[in-house]
């Protein structure tokens, strides 16, 4: 479907001029005075293309009426058709609305149609150029997530549940959606990677890690941080899966580095979680894992950690989940396992909480031809 092109100027007559000149040409939306504009955008199904706006308006003007704009719809290309052209108006209008264009009244049809024609264009390119990148990062990020599931079962599916209780608290907390956070919460653990598989077996059978192990352990998140810089756009990813054990007051890994406020709020928020986790045993929510946080505060966020509790203890009340029985024929992407799944010999394949994909329901058909696994298999209902 062909952008839409938005019109805004305090003069109906001009609007109706331009809609004549323009409709046949363009997908012409008029609004009139910077306000209605501003609306327009707001309530818009999908972004307009460009956004022409005069300058001198009642209410707000043209630049802030485009500044505004900006804030709602990034990607809408903003141009400025004005009377008065004085120096100064034309920096503003480029410092402040950040202009593609900026014409003068009275503008040739032509001169204005070909300036609407590339700010289309402009548009179109962003936009594409936008959700490729997004494609491609999606596609980046489930890749990591599949190898780490395969590499570290365990800490996979901790991982997923992580990224559950943030989107649960992003919605309570009303905040706006923290793509970072809930990507740096899915790979929290991808540093594991790089741990020796014999030591990772150990580790997983319950055995205390030797001193080199240990002092690979702390520096999980740094080899997470190593792996997800090189990628476009995980810059903050990588900044908080860097800082996740930090505590606020200085304690954890890195030995060095920012302390209390100085701390990015999703690591400080990631790092509530992670313990929580931790505090749960790999078992439901309880008032006993929020119990053990509380036993050593000084190590989080003193205005988070109540706000967390305060979301997550509705769930701990609730985080009890029916089940049903499956054989391994029937499981499926998508269904979440109520508990372990187990080789008939007892060795681990999937812990509780995965949530199977693709990749995971293969493997275990693959293992399947060779061995037999304990059932029947409970996920969630």
């Amino acid at each position: 479907m062909e952008p839409g092109v938005l019109l805004i100027d305090d003069d109906p007559h001009l609007l109706s001029a331009l809609r004549r000149q323009l409709g046949d040409r363009f997908d012409i939306t008029t609004a009139c005075g910077g306000e209605e504009g501003v609306e327009r955008v707001r309530a818009a199904a999908s972004p307009f293309g460009v956004v022409l706006s005069d300058m001198r308006m009642p209410g707000i003007d043209g630049i802030e009426t485009l500044r505004r704009i900006r804030d709602h719809a990034p990607d809408t290309v903003r141009m400025m058709l004005t009377g008065n052209a004085d120096q100064q108006t034309a920096i503003d209008a480029i410092n402040q609305g950040a202009i593609f264009r900026f014409y003068t009244k009275p503008c040739p049809s032509e001169t204005l149609i070909d300036g609407l024609a590339a700010g289309l264009e402009q548009f179109r390119l962003v936009t594409a150029e936008r959700d490729l990148l997004e494609q491609t990062l999606t596609g980046v990020i489930q890749v990591l997530v599949e190898v780490m599931s395969v590499n570290d079962p365990a800490a996979a599916a901790q991982a997923a549940r992580l990224r559950e209780w943030v989107r649960l608290l992003t919605t309570e907390f009303r905040m706006p959606h923290r793509w970072q956070l809930e990507i740096a919460a899915a790979l929290a653990p991808i540093g594991m990677v790089a741990m020796p598989p014999a030591a990772l077996a150990r580790l997983r059978q319950g055995e205390a890690p030797n001193p080199d192990e240990r002092a690979m352990l702390d520096r999980v998140p740094e080899a997470g941080r190593n792996l997800l810089a090189r990628i476009p756009r995980l810059a903050r990813v990588a900044e908080i899966v860097h800082w996740q054990d930090r505590g606020y007051d200085g304690s954890g890994f890195p030995a060095d580095g920012p302390v209390g406020a100085d701390l990015p709020l999703d690591a400080r928020l990631l790092k509530i979680l992670k313990d929580l986790l931790a505090a749960t045993a790999g078992g439901p929510l309880t008032a006993a894992s929020f119990e053990q946080l509380e036993r050593q505060r000084q190590h989080y966020d003193p205005v988070l950690l109540p706000r967390v509790r305060g979301c997550l203890e509705g769930l701990a009340r609730n985080e009890v989940f029916t089940s049903v029985a499956l054989t391994v024929g029937q499981l499926q992407a998508g269904h979440v396992l109520a508990g372990d799944l187990r080789l008939g010999n007892g060795h681990l394949i999937f812990p509780a909480h995965t949530q199977l994909q693709a990749p995971q329901i293969e493997r275990i058909r693959t293992l399947a031809r060779v061995f037999s696994f304990a059932e029947p298999i409970r996920v969630r209902g």
